[in-house]
């Protein structure tokens, strides 16, 4: 569970990144965070993360405070940021390793986690290459593995899908699926409207840092009074501001 209340971000005292943002994510749910470039997405997700702090309000994940039990509440997520080119100079199998030592994945059960998820995204034959040889697709794949080898109850992805070939797209819109029906949390910010549509158990929709909806897609329909596809519902909520 992700729980947001009252959380604002400014800079420089006046621009307000991410403005009195509320919101409630249960386990069980796919939750999608749409929004233009510049909406206040990454912001938001950066505070989740505990990358940066904001100005007010509180960020509890899985009941734990990310500003007060930081550790704790690191414990209980798995991010993957919204450019993978880092830790270019280590080798795939070495970051992922890397990331379940941090984790603490006891090593009698880490192999298995690798070679399940390199047979899954199809980086078996890479993982003895540098990162820094792979494609911008295989980047993404790769900081994926190394988020979920450590199994995290929560998973919280900055735009995942970006670059991903569509085979590797679909493998992980399938993993998010089989992660919440098994009663934990996703939460994900897309650009692709489609794909939210479809996957997305609930959305929230926000821009110049407010939330301006958050509900079903069904809902959304029905405050609108309309049958129209999300993406024309997102136009039409985001045209004036």
């Amino acid at each position: 569970m992700i729980e947001l209340t009252g959380v604002t971000k400014s800079y420089n005292n006046t621009i307000k990144a991410v403005d009195n943002v509320s919101l409630t994510i249960p386990k069980g749910e796919i939750f999608g965070f749409l929004g233009p470039n510049g909406a206040g997405k990454t912001t938001t997700i950066k505070m989740i993360t505990g990358i940066i702090r904001p100005n007010a309000g509180q960020i509890k994940i899985n009941g734990k405070d990310i500003a007060t039990d930081t550790l704790e509440a690191k414990r209980q997520f798995g991010y993957v940021p919204d450019s993978p080119d880092m830790f270019l100079r280590l080798k795939g199998l070495e970051y992922v390793s890397f990331m379940a030592d941090i984790y603490e994945v006891p090593r009698e059960v880490r192999s298995a986690r690798i070679l399940q998820l390199a047979q899954r995204f199809d980086m078996t034959n890479a993982l003895g290459d540098t990162i820094q040889s792979y494609s911008h697709g295989m980047r993404q794949k790769i900081m994926i593995m190394g988020v979920l080898v450590h199994h995290p109850e929560v998973w919280i992805l900055d735009e995942p899908l970006t670059g991903l070939d569509p085979r590797s797209s679909y493998t992980l819109k399938e993993m998010m699926r089989e992660h919440a029906d098994s009663g934990r949390t996703v939460f994900f910010s897309t650009h692709v409207l489609e794909v939210a549509e479809k996957l997305c158990d609930r959305v929230a929709i926000i821009n110049r840092g407010q939330i301006l909806f958050c509900g079903t897609f069904a809902e959304m329909q029905q405050h609108f009074q309309s049958n129209v596809s999300l993406e024309s519902l997102f136009l039409e909520l985001t045209k004036h501001e």
